[in-house]
């Protein structure tokens, strides 16, 4: 098991087991109201982070991510916003707002916290945190349905992802998908991600921590996924995204 700097003790009670056909529902996958400090209604901070989220709103949808920083001292504010990387523009950007609405509501008045959902995730804090690898903010989902021969099928697992891993930190968006042929006409479709403040090494380490995180949840699983403040992987029995370019 990894230890609580990698998988926070708050972690645990919000893991579950999915079916990931449902991910695509609107709601979000889950949150974190992650910092023990509260701002106050009507405070600058306050309105710093309604600033902060129109901003995001409007700077992430044309190319599927932005980070932000508004206000000044202790009243200063930072966030970032990403869509997957096969999101369109309409939807990214119905995603950032409706993320910006459900963190209001359920993290009233935190100075810290994140939501993910399947088409993007959003976080927010009065620190400074671009740049840097966020490794206590982190979620495991599962598919629920083993397959047959987990001894062949978890190194195949590792091999498409590993490969995608290096792919996405090389590329300007820090994305990438591919597949896997497993034979008899199946497939096996993976998903990298990373947030663009990181640089590409640090995308290439987050990517591989989370893989090497994949046994504690997703061993022998038709499909998997680690979702984090920073990157995410992910790997299906069927097609991710609407295409692998």
């Amino acid at each position: 098991m990894s230890s609580s700097k990698s998988v926070p003790l708050t972690l645990f009670s919000f893991f579950f087991s999915v079916f990931l056909h449902a991910a695509n529902a609107a709601g979000p996958l889950n949150h974190f109201c992650f910092n023990p400090e509260n701002y106050t209604a009507k405070s600058p901070f306050g309105a710093n982070l309604n600033t902060l989220f129109n901003r995001l709103s409007v700077q992430v949808p044309p190319s599927g991510f932005g980070f932000v920083s508004t206000g000044k001292n202790y009243n200063k504010v930072n966030g970032l916003a990403l869509c997957r990387g096969d999101v369109l523009t309409t939807n990214c950007k119905t995603c950032v707002v409706d993320a910006s609405k459900e963190l209001r509501n359920l993290c009233p008045y935190n100075k810290g916290a994140i939501i993910w959902y399947d088409n993007c995730l959003l976080k927010y804090s009065d620190t400074y945190f671009f740049g840097q690898i966020d490794n206590q903010n982190k979620i495991y989902l599962w598919n629920g349905i083993k397959v047959e021969n987990p001894e062949e099928f978890n190194p195949k697992v590792k091999e498409l992802l590993s490969s995608l891993s290096y792919k996405a930190s090389t590329t300007t968006k820090l994305y990438a998908t591919g597949d896997l042929e497993l034979g008899a006409q199946k497939k096996l479709y993976g998903l990298a991600q990373c947030t663009r403040d990181l640089s590409s090494d640090n995308c290439k380490k987050c990517l591989d921590g989370a893989i090497s995180e994949l046994p504690n949840c997703c061993a022998g699983e038709r499909g998997g996924r680690i979702v984090g403040g920073s990157c995410n992987v992910r790997f299906e029995l069927y097609p991710i995204v609407s295409s692998n370019a």
